[in-house]
């Protein structure tokens, strides 16, 4: 029975298999039904917080008698009240909102602003103007000759080639018509409403059947309806009635294909919520929808679709307690497309989307795997790049918690100055007395991460990272359950390999995406985890079977097994951290129904270099790390790795077991800072205990 991290909860269930028009749910207290709704989809948010207490839920079809069974839930003083109006209400309160509605009402001109505002952010302003300003004699405009493919969403390597050129190109056009709309609306200056104008007539300019389409790609048809649609509202009565009226129909035209595509097949996202570019995709239809209702009937239909939906799921990549199971990188860039759409969202409907208890939890799963200092992300596409902390400083920036300001005061570098200038005054972790560090170890189960922490506080902290995802290699996620990582000070140390060039490529699908290509078990020359669970994300997983923060030891265990497909019957990795000797143990247990020459690969951003007392010694940027096997019957040996970005080193190793069998055992002691710490193994009546330094771990046999 799962206390609810929200009140009232999003209810979801899968279609049923007759696939009716309605749904009833009941909510019941013991045998007392309290609550009962119909839906024309296949989940639910009700409008009002329950009671604390415990209850049951059940669905069925409204045309049979066909319930599901009961699943239990509890509301508890720990459940966070986040209630979001019926959508009739809402669309009242949006219609009635004067303009500009996704911006505070009362705004002052920049002239205006008292001391103290300018204290907190007139720096930020400085910045926007020479960004919009410079951009205006350097930024060229697009046209459609500009991409000669309109080939759909087929991956040849000159279709990624211009799809992200239209990409990069359109999302520098639409941010500098927000930017210069924004600049407006602060200062009165014609030099921005003429800038403004430029940008969204060569927007509207575009074929909206052309390279931009939606078909061909979707992310420059949302980031042109809604940049075209913030405009609109941010220049209000400064736009003459003809221009508004065809950007307008632009808008129109591109969110309708947008709705169409995301409801077509009764709603596909209700089924399969795990489509990033759909799930990103509502976001900026709900927006856009927002700002356009009572300019033509479409915006309800889209609003009525899209709003309710999103605010409900937010985001299906982990459940209420945060995270994000395709990787760090593919999370930075959900915080900046979020930010996009929470904020004016906010001033125009009411519900801001931070007060929601899962971004709370999204905010503390970047301070636990993306601490100050980290030189590149983790786990999944985009693994290897630098992180943009200007994102992350954002989403820290707008939670008045003392963990939200030691992040956001700790981390490298500023905010982006367009969401900045767009959020909340004060900035709510600016008003802070106190910061306090997040805790020093943290467990996220519903994506299986881990992350254990000498010591949060310290900017030469050494970070351990573990991953068993119930989300397998879905996605951008890729086949590394059982994996880990440790950095020193955020530099990497054991690794992840390969480089990202782009999703489905040769080199993605042959190593990048493949287990060989973490820290992580394969056998018989690199064969690791099925990596081809597109379309059963949940069959080819890990799973995080156990978690202990014991003061100075971290732990952490987590089964691969299934991840191979039947390929192993066994695939136990349990990880140990010990603070006082600052040194990690991994210990591996393997088995399958065919005999196998087992690996223990690990990867680093250094060479490997041989120590004459039998340790692997990895120096990156002065920091160090010496490994060791305590598993007799094992070789060393260097592997090939994939293709690596320019100038980046990489080095892979493997400990091989000498000889195939139907099971395997490896111990691995990994010494942070090459200290030489003592260790020693003893039988004991029931398994082994490893002794390292003044710790005692019991080791299973």
């Amino acid at each position: 029975m799962r206390t609810q991290t929200q009140n009232p909860p999003t209810f979801a269930w899968p279609r049923h298999s007759t696939n009716p028009a309605s749904y009833v749910l009941e909510i019941r207290s013991g045998t007392t039904v309290v609550k009962t709704f119909t839906t024309s989809r296949n989940w639910y948010l009700p409008a009002l917080a329950l009671p604390s207490g415990s209850y049951t839920w059940r669905v069925r079809p409204a045309t049979l008698i066909d319930w599901s069974s009961d699943r239990p839930f509890v509301i508890d003083a720990t459940s966070t009240k986040f209630e979001v109006p019926e959508d009739d209400a809402l669309l009242v309160r949006i219609k009635n909102r004067a303009r500009p509605r996704g911006l505070q009402t009362g705004l002052p001109l920049y002239k205006d602003w008292p001391a103290e505002m300018r204290a907190e952010r007139g720096q930020y302003m400085s910045w926007m103007v020479r960004e919009v300003t410079g951009a205006m004699t350097t930024m060229a405009p697009v046209s459609d000759a500009q991409w000669p493919l309109v080939t759909g969403k087929l991956q040849t390597p000159e279709n990624v080639e211009q799809n992200a050129s239209i990409r990069s190109l359109i999302y520098k056009m639409t941010r500098q018509l927000e930017a210069a709309s924004l600049m407006y609306r602060l200062t009165g200056e014609q030099q921005y409403l003429t800038e403004a104008l430029r940008r969204g007539d060569n927007l509207s300019a575009l074929n909206p059947d052309g390279p931009t389409s939606y078909a061909n790609q979707d992310q420059a048809t949302r980031a042109i309806s809604l940049g075209l649609a913030k405009a609109i509202d941010y220049l209000g009565t400064a736009i003459d009635p003809t221009r508004r009226a065809r950007w307008l129909e632009i808008v129109r035209i591109r969110a309708d294909v947008i709705h169409n595509e995301l409801t077509k097949s009764r709603a596909d996202l209700d089924q399969y919520p795990l489509d990033s570019h759909g799930g990103t995709a509502i976001g900026f239809l709900a927006l856009t929808s927002i700002l356009t209702i009572g300019e033509f009937p479409e915006a309800e239909k889209w609003f009525k679709f899209s709003f309710r939906q999103y605010v409900s799921s937010l985001n299906p990549w982990s459940g209420p307690e945060g995270g994000y199971a395709n990787g760090t990188a593919y999370g930075e860039y959900a915080i900046d497309f979020s930010l996009q759409i929470w904020q004016p969202m906010a001033q125009a409907v009411g519900v801001n989307l931070i007060e929601k208890p899962w971004t709370k939890g999204f905010l503390n799963f970047f301070m636990q795997f993306m601490p100050p200092g980290s030189q590149t992300h983790l786990f999944g596409d985009g693994h290897e790049t630098k992180p943009e902390f200007k994102f992350m400083k954002a989403l820290a920036l707008r939670f008045k918690t003392p963990q939200a300001a030691w992040y956001a005061r700790n981390l490298a570098g500023s905010e982006d100055p367009l969401s900045y200038l767009q959020g909340p005054y004060p900035m709510p972790a600016n008003t802070v007395a106190t910061p306090v560090p997040p805790p020093n170890a943290a467990l996220f189960p519903s994506i299986g991460w881990s992350a254990f922490h000498s010591n949060m506080a310290d900017p030469n902290r050494t970070s351990v990272y573990f991953k068993s995802s119930p989300y397998g290699s879905f996605s951008h996620s890729h086949g590394d359950q059982n994996s880990f990582v440790i950095k020193k000070g955020g530099v990497g140390l054991i690794t992840e390999a390969g480089w990202y060039d782009w999703y489905d490529s040769p080199n993605w699908n042959n190593y990048y995406h493949q287990t060989k290509a973490h820290s992580a078990v394969t056998y018989d020359g690199g064969i690791g985890q099925f990596v081809t669970g597109w379309r059963e994300p949940r069959k080819f997983n890990g799973s995080i079977t156990n978690f202990g923060d014991y003061g100075n030891t971290y732990y952490v265990a987590g089964n691969a097994a299934p991840s191979f497909g039947g390929a192993m019957t066994k695939n136990i990795r349990r990880v140990w951290y010990m603070r006082n000797t600052d040194t990690v143990v991994v210990h591996d247990t393997l088995a399958a129904t065919t005999a196998h020459t087992y690996e223990w690969n690990f990867h680093t951003l250094a060479p490997i270099v041989a120590n004459s007392n039998g340790t692997y010694q990895v120096t990156n940027q002065n920091k160090t790390v010496c490994v060791r096997s305590l598993t007799s019957g094992t070789r060393f040996e260097k592997r090939a790795g994939g293709l690596v970005k320019a100038g980046t080193v990489e080095d892979h190793g493997t400990f091989v077991r000498t000889a195939s069998a139907l099971t395997a055992e490896f111990i691995i002691l990994l010494d942070v800072g090459c200290k030489n710490t003592p260790y020693s193994i003893s039988d004991t009546t029931s398994g082994r205990t490893l002794t390292v330094g003044r710790d005692q771990l019991a080791l299973p046999r």
